[in-house]
């Protein structure tokens, strides 16, 4: 009779839900802690955050390098600047010369926010929900509780409310220091929000939780306000390309102050009704369940005005299957439900029996792991191919590198022309020892691509042939022209022109001795790595001495200068090359700027610094492209780095799962996902068959072990029947 129910008995979700078009994936850790984009800067917090809402921009789902398009804006708004009086400046102005520029963004008209009881209003026009006390809300835990939704159109005031609320001192702003660096009158507002605020609450104490509505629309500031209904100005100092990039991040998504309203009333914040827990968005999706630390479910936003499908991309997405539904309307699943998962094994049992889509949606390490599995397992090769599992995977903008410490005698920069010399020709020689090819092969198993330059794949600046992709200091072209790690020869010859040859001080007869700092303490999994950096090393005939110690004393030292050689890397913040670059540019150097700055080898060269002070005002292209180029040589030939690789990594969704295409930049990748219910319950059905052999078994064995026991109990009865009968008598 189970057998014939056509459902799978042992699916962790409701029963029949493989056969719907819900999207199942877990979380591993806590809920995610801020939901209000204001506050939202977390990796976990993205796959609620960026299909709830709509920031201004947005990548390009498909084209790398990665390519902004409008999002809530119709198109990316081109800048204007302006001198210090106010006139206008060509649009190739040097970046001196520029006192202001100046954002002029059109919305997308006709947007709507998905449905929410913060809209509702009564039938005279009132809204339902904002003037409501303690007794109004004492039955109320979830936004479903409240019976009436509304919805309006987003306007440009809305974003502009969003960049007031940035200086708000009720929440943590994870990017008001760096905006309020550069949006004009932003650090000033903040100063005059936090004392509007400190009279708001003057006659609350200190712990209170209900505090008086703090409206932003109340209070403006220069640097942004609504030209009109659907357009959004922005002013910021300077010249600086790359801010456009931070607009694509929630920061810049629109709040709606009848929002703030709705959350600010008494007995809200108590009962978990905060932008934190119950966002207000335009986006694809909305949150209509928030099950602290067990389950999250977003639904398709019935207000969503839809986006269609990109029809182009890179090279190899037709191949890959990711223009197949070019055109279309997004998004494509109906529910995103997300269920907490402790445990890395039940995690991985529940996946590999189909009941999660994927295995981690924010994450491209688990699909990495699983690559790893397979090529030490032939029995997991074997399974996740005949399962039809697809790991996908991209080089993305990350580096791991070995630096040089600028600022030490023997490594660094030198003193003197000589010393200068010296001292290159030693970072030369052991740039090429490092064999960076058996690390990626050894310790990354394959899955890695060795770096040739700072900058790396997937962003503009990187070329296949130029000198972000060849090394000539490192490296030499064979006869097919494919880059060749120099030889073991050639690098000793250059330890001998610095004076060590064969690893020995030429007029001591010192054997050669550098300090390596490692990022994590010297534990066992670490021991492996650390003694590759010794036998590497003593290639050469120069001894290592490994100073391995946690990351927050690893981190000391760097912003000290009080390292020699160390290891480190980079994962890219906003996806441009000047993001890398910035590494190396003098003014950053870490130890000068009291651990402030990112160049962390304390590097200085004023041919590089003059190239990156004009590239960092281009827009790309090739002009900021031949800059890059020459930026690249001058590191290369300095050897300020042993430029060590770029990690692969991999995402891992079912067979039944389309246009997956891997990604750590786009965090609105959600909606561009597609499944086929059929076919996931198909194979769900077949890799979860139930076993029922072992019941009639069971069975006899139950009968086995209660019928000579039934037997036993009557002859006992019998016979304690027969003795009271003879006592009696």
């Amino acid at each position: 009779m189970l057998s014939g129910c056509g459902d799978v008995l042992n699916n962790p979700h409701p029963i029949g839900s493989e056969k719907t078009n819900t999207l199942y994936v877990p979380f591993t850790e806590r809920s995610p802690k801020y939901l209000d984009p204001t506050s939202s800067y977390s990796n976990d917090e993205t796959p609620f955050t960026f299909q709830v809402y709509e920031p201004l921009y947005a990548y390009h789902f498909l084209k790398r390098p990665y390519e902004l398009q409008g999002r809530a804006a119709e198109t990316v708004a081109t800048p204007r600047y302006l001198d210090k009086s106010g006139q206008p400046l060509p649009d190739d102005i040097d970046g001196e010369s520029v006192a202001e520029t100046v954002f002029d963004i059109k919305i997308r008209p006709g947007i709507k926010y998905a449905p929410h009881p913060a809209f509702a209003k009564k039938a005279n026009g009132e809204f339902a929900y904002h003037a409501m006390s303690r007794v109004d809300i004492q039955d109320k835990f979830r936004i479903g509780d409240f019976a009436e939704t509304g919805t309006r159109e987003l306007v440009a005031d809305d974003f502009v409310y969003a960049i007031r609320r940035l200086a708000t001192p009720r929440v943590k702003s994870g990017s008001f220091s760096s905006m309020a660096d550069y949006i004009v009158g932003l650090k000033e507002y903040g100063e005059k929000i936090i004392e509007i605020d400190k009279a708001l609450r003057k006659d609350l104490p200190p712990t209170a939780r209900d505090l008086p509505f703090l409206d932003f629309r109340q209070h403006a500031f220069p640097g942004a306000e609504a030209i009109n209904k659907h357009t959004l100005r922005i002013r910021i100092k300077g010249k600086y390309p790359q801010f456009k990039y931070w607009l694509a991040m929630t920061f810049f998504s629109p709040i709606p102050w009848e929002a703030e309203v709705f959350y600010a009333q008494p007995g809200m914040v108590e009962k978990n009704l905060s932008l934190n827990y119950w966002p207000v968005g335009t986006g694809p999706f909305m949150m209509t369940e928030f099950v602290e630390n067990r389950r999250h479910v977003m639904v398709r936003n019935p207000n969503f005005h839809g986006e269609l499908y990109p029809c182009e991309g890179e090279a190899g997405d037709k191949a890959a299957g990711y223009l197949d539904d070019c055109g279309k309307t997004i998004p494509f699943v109906d529910k995103v439900v997300f269920d907490i998962e402790k445990e890395g094994v039940p995690l991985q049992a529940k996946f590999l029996q189909g009941y999660y889509d994927s295995p981690a949606i924010a994450r491209l390490d688990y699909g990495t792991n699983l690559i790893v599995a397979m090529g030490d397992s032939k029995e997991k090769d074997a399974e996740f191919r005949a399962k039809g599992i697809k790991l996908p995977t991209t080089v993305e903008a990350n580096v791991w590198y070995l630096g040089f410490n600028w600022l030490d005698p023997l490594v660094g920069k030198g003193d003197t022309p000589e010393q200068m010399t010296r001292n290159r020709k030693l970072r030369q020689a052991l740039s090429i020892a490092l064999d960076w090819e058996e690390y990626i092969a050894i310790f990354e198993r394959g899955q890695g691509v060795p770096a040739h330059g700072p900058v790396p794949p997937s962003l503009f600046g990187y070329r296949d042939d130029g000198p972000a992709a060849f090394n000539p200091v490192v490296y030499k072209k064979d006869v097919e022209g494919k880059p060749v790690r120099r030889s073991l020869d050639e690098a000793k010859q250059l330890l001998a022109e610095a004076g060590y040859p064969d690893g020995r001080d030429a007029k001591s007869g010192k054997p050669l001795v550098v300090n390596f700092d490692y990022l994590s303490s010297p534990t066992p999994g670490a021991k492996a790595t650390l003694d590759w950096y010794t036998k590497q090393f003593a290639k050469l005939g120069i001894q290592l001495e490994v100073r391995a110690t946690d990351y927050n004393r690893f981190q000391d030292k760097i912003n000290r200068g009080s390292v020699q050689i160390y290891y480190w890397g980079w994962l890219a913040d906003y996806p441009d090359a000047e993001n890398f670059l910035f590494m190396l540019y003098g003014p950053n150097a870490r130890a000068l700027t009291g651990g402030n700055g990112a160049n962390s080898s304390n590097y200085q060269s004023p041919e590089f610094d003059r190239l990156f002070q004009k590239m960092k005002f281009l827009e790309d292209g090739p002009e900021k492209q031949e800059l890059i180029d020459q930026m690249i040589r001058v590191v290369q030939n300095d050897a300020v780095w042993s430029f060590g690789h770029f990690p692969t990594s991999a995402a891992a969704y079912h067979q039944w799962v389309f246009n997956g295409k891997p990604t750590q930049i786009i965090r609105n990748h959600i909606g561009y996902l597609r499944l086929d219910p059929a076919l996931r319950a198909t194979q769900v059905a077949a890799w979860n068959k139930p076993v029922w052999w072992p019941i009639p078994l069971i069975v006899l064995a139950l009968v086995a072990a209660i019928v000579p026991a039934w037997f036993a109990w009557r002859r006992r009865e019998r016979e304690t029947a027969a003795r009271t009968l003879a006592s009696t008598t």
